[in-house]
């Protein structure tokens, strides 16, 4: 498929979505078959990874290019303009390129003014431009289910969920267009992020074919620090929360054929009004979700796989039809592709990398897309597992949250390359572990000796990011020699 104009741009965006979740990465139910057949073809990135296992900080990386040591965004609490260390981002760049901006769904992040846009329609988690009765009580009923996972259906139909309305709203929008500009559309759907709850049919889908999990309670005792401390903290305010962890995955699983549903309505419809043919579109997540892993539920504790790594899939308009398994690849890299796709610089400042020659067939360095790094943290010291600091909201009731004082404090960044994956933590303590062998990260060889050749390589790896991620801006009289594509690594020097 190629574009003969720029190409139309539709970003689909769940929040808190495990990579690993679909038939076509694997797993055990078929919870996504419309998007599994998008990726089949278009280009999917089996190593995705976002920047931090947070919804603004990843999502202002998406923005931004940037991560966020250098954005300077690193809780969710930071999500005004003013918090955001940048250059242009994503929307001056397809202003710039003279294209329409659409917005339906979760923002969270700091480009949430329905100035900035053409036509915009904000939801949130419990939250919505509600207008009817009917729309209202499903609100009203989401606040009322306490973020779930609730153990009956949704009694509300299909249609009153908000990926069913998010969607509905982006094709008024693009319906609405002015047919001589481009478009960019974004559609961010705040589900399968808790509430956990869904309608029939969508309920009842999957409840009796769910699969073993990879690990419960006992290696959130195991692995300790974060993981124990958050696990003892749902379980205080949430006595026996485990025991419902089929069903919360059920529902998960269930919220995933509701959105995959409504992916399919809107390409149906691109496709009904001729814009098919000329639209770029990107999926992805901002993080992942434990969905019972370590006995844990939302997100909060570490940079486990089942939060880090992301789904990434992009169709249309010059890009080919591949599996990419081997490149390792982030949603800061968004942004420097979208440029180079509708022929605009990457601004100065973007850290990501440009992915466009990879996805149209052109050549690139394997070297540059060898490894990957992901941080968290808000900085600090990290608190003792016996810790009760001051926490940013009133805990009443069963109420919590997991991205809190002891679970992100101290700061840390991870690499993964090959199937090795390394942290380094605030002050000096490290993590190293074989995702082969040791899939959900138990054993912890970091002073193993057999790995002192594996570690080395990494922590050259780790340092050669942490190198690259210093701030370019912002910028001053001199002019720095930028790297075509943002590519730093143009060469196999280290045989990577």
């Amino acid at each position: 498929m190629t574009c003969p104009t720029a190409p139309n741009i539709v970003f689909a965006m769940n929040d808190q979505v495990r990579a690993d979740f679909t038939a076509g990465m694997g797993f055990d139910l078929d919870t996504m078959p419309f998007l599994d057949s998008i990726a089949t073809q278009g280009t999917r990135f089996r190593r995705a990874y976002t920047t931090a296992p947070a919804c603004v900080p990843a999502r202002t990386s998406l923005l931004t290019g940037r991560w966020p040591s250098t954005h300077r965004v690193r809780q969710n609490s930071n999500s005004s303009p003013a918090d955001v260390s940048r250059g242009d981002d994503l929307l001056d760049v397809l202003r710039g390129a003279g294209y329409q901006l659409f917005y339906a769904g979760k923002t969270h992040m700091y480009r949430d003014d329905p100035a900035d846009y053409d036509a915009f329609s904000e939801y949130g988690h419990t939250k919505a431009p509600d207008t009817t009765t009917e729309q209202r009580a499903f609100t009203a009923w989401l606040k009322s289910i306490d973020m779930g996972p609730t153990t009956a259906p949704t009694p509300f139909p299909a249609e009153q969920q908000y990926p069913y309305r998010i969607v509905s709203d982006a094709i008024h929008q693009i319906d609405a267009r002015d047919p001589d500009k481009p478009f960019f559309a974004f559609v961010s759907t705040p589900e399968p992020h808790n509430p956990y709850q869904v309608s029939e049919p969508y309920f009842s889908m999957f409840e009796d074919e769910i699969p073993e999990r990879a690990s419960g309670p006992e290696a959130a005792e195991a692995k300790g620090g974060a993981y124990k401390w958050l696990r003892d903290l749902v379980e205080e305010k949430r006595p026996g929360y485990d025991k419902l962890w089929r069903r919360y995955r059920a529902i998960y699983c269930g919220m995933l054929r509701l959105i995959d549903d409504q992916l399919r309505r809107l390409v149906d419809h691109l496709k009904e009004q001729g814009l098919w043919e000329n639209t770029l579109l990107i999926y992805l997540a901002d993080h992942g979700d434990y969905t019972a892993e370590y006995g844990l539920q939302r997100k909060g504790a570490g940079i486990p796989e089942v939060l880090a790594h992301i789904p990434m899939i992009v169709h249309g308009c010059g890009v080919r039809v591949q599996d990419n398994k081997k490149d390792f690849v982030s949603i800061a890299d968004i942004l420097p592709t979208v440029c180079e796709a509708v022929g605009r610089p990457i601004p100065l400042g973007v850290q990501g990398r440009s992915l466009w020659q990879m996805l149209t067939g052109a050549d690139y360095p394997a070297a540059e897309f060898a490894d990957i790094v992901t941080e968290r943290g808000f900085g600090g010291l990290s608190y003792p597992d016996d810790a009760r600091p001051p926490l940013h909201f009133p805990y009443e009731g069963t109420r919590y949250d997991e991205l809190n004082s002891v679970t992100q404090s101290g700061s840390s960044r991870m690499i993964r390359h090959d199937h090795y994956k390394l942290y380094e933590h605030v002050p000096g303590v490290g993590e190293l572990y074989d995702l082969d062998k040791d899939p959900m990260e138990l054993h912890n060889r970091w002073d193993d000796p057999s790995m002192r050749k594996v570690k080395a390589d990494l922590m050259q790896r780790l340092q050669r990011w942490s190198v690259r991620l210093t701030d370019d801006l912002p910028q001053g009289v001199y002019v720095p020699k930028l790297a075509q594509h943002n590519w730093y690594r143009t060469s196999q020097e280290d045989g990577a």
